[in-house]
């Protein structure tokens, strides 16, 4: 089953028809939300708002750990992660759709593994190619049959928030590689790893990021909604199209 964790600007899944709702209790807390289940393109999916349905948890207060847990307690498989990021690429701008190729991790005090207690033996996992290039490439291939255009690739940055970051700390970035920033990629890839879970994201692009293009000067945040809404529309019909692909990947597992 595919599970999909909306970010800013989706808060609710258009299109699924939901089929009962869920509190689910974890070993380490409460995630972020109710699930919903449901069918979407005919194919059964799951949904969760990674900040709440009021959009009320900060980054670096969601429960990751939780939220990942309870999708694989409920059947998931496979995860489609919705974040939205800063530009650092000069040539991505506000609207532009990525999907990353690799992540970078610059968060620090998040429980950020399943893998620490006292009574569990030091475990690894290979993170070497933090995306799911199966459904990474199914979102490809889902944008090409929309007519969708999108970045395919694209290196993640991820912060620690909730404030933005300085100008100074984006020059930081794009030195060691950065082409996004955002705040929530980490540590809920790596979490779906050690989970055995496939994870691939879709980062909208909202702005630029600081010090560059139009917020060369500060971060317009009166623009962040419009962008949104208008970018979400295509983000749905990403998510739409790569349900049948998942339907018939996980037929053929």
């Amino acid at each position: 089953m595919l599970a999909i964790i909306g970010g800013s600007g989706l808060t609710e899944l258009s299109g699924l028809d939901v089929s009962g709702r869920k509190v689910i209790r974890t070993p380490y807390g409460e995630p972020s939300g109710v699930l919903s289940f449901g069918r979407l393109k005919g194919c059964e999916a799951l949904f969760l708002p990674r900040h709440g349905y009021a959009h009320s948890i900060p980054p670096h207060r969601v429960n990751y750990r939780a939220n990942i847990w309870a999708l694989k307690s409920c059947g998931a498989t496979r995860i489609v992660s919705v974040a939205s990021v800063g530009g650092i690429r000069a040539d991505l701008n506000p609207g532009d759709i990525v999907i990353p190729h690799q992540i970078m991790d610059y968060t620090w005090g998040r429980k950020h593994t399943y893998f620490d207690g006292n009574d569990m033996s030091v475990t690894h996992v290979d993170f070497t190619h933090p995306y799911d290039e199966i459904l990474r490439r199914q979102l490809v291939l889902s944008a090409a049959a929309a007519g969708i255009s999108i970045q395919d690739g694209g290196v993640y940055a991820a912060t620690q928030g909730p404030r933005l970051e300085t100008a100074a700390e984006i020059d930081r970035l794009e030195r060691d590689g950065a082409e996004v920033v955002g705040m929530t990629g980490m540590p809920e890839a790596v979490l779906a790893r050690e989970l055995d879970m496939a994870y691939a994201a879709i980062n909208p692009v909202t702005n630029h990021a600081a010090g560059r293009g139009q917020s060369a000067e500060n971060i317009h945040f009166e623009r962040l909604g419009e962008i949104l809404r208008e970018v979400m529309g295509r983000v749905r019909t990403l998510i739409e199209g790569v349900i049948p692909m998942s339907c018939c990947r996980r037929a053929e597992d």
